[in-house]
């Protein structure tokens, strides 16, 4: 037995609000193992690490601007794509901007303290800006799926 496209993208939708926290928090715990060490990498390791950091994040970006499913048809992701989805994202968005220039504020004012680097700096605000972006993006759109 076959699931229609509305169907498909019901069940689609619901697995991308339960995987979206989860995704974002295991972003945002993921780096502390980069704190403190993100100056030049001197080893291959830190090489890759720095690497899939930045794989990882291109692709949570990448998620967040289309909402995933790159794999389906068109018209399941059309269905998947609703108003209220759109709206969830950029709430999402918005708070992801406003998480790394309110980042990029702290970082300026702990500079005068203590050196900080490019690459941690950069690092920094765009762990916070996707972090805040993700969970947002996935409350709004568990509460929706919740409340509806």
């Amino acid at each position: 037995m076959s699931m229609s496209d509305s169907e498909r993208a019901e069940k689609l939708t619901r697995r991308r609000a339960r995987i979206l926290p989860v995704l974002a928090l295991f972003f945002i715990s993921g780096q502390a193992m980069y704190l403190g060490n993100v100056t030049q990498p001197t080893r291959d390791v830190d090489t890759v690490r720095i690497s899939a950091w930045l794989v990882w994040a291109f692709a949570l970006l990448l998620l967040l601007a289309t909402g995933g499913g790159f794999f389906r048809k068109r018209e399941v992701r059309a269905l998947m794509e609703d108003e209220t989805t759109v709206e969830h994202r950029r709430r999402g968005i918005v708070m992801g901007f406003w998480a790394a220039m309110l980042c990029a504020v702290g970082l300026y004012v702990l500079s005068a303290f203590e050196p900080i680097s490019a690459r941690e700096t950069m690092h920094l605000v765009l762990s916070f800006g996707i972090g805040a972006a993700l969970l947002t993006f996935a409350y709004h759109e568990r509460r929706a799926l919740r409340d509806g």
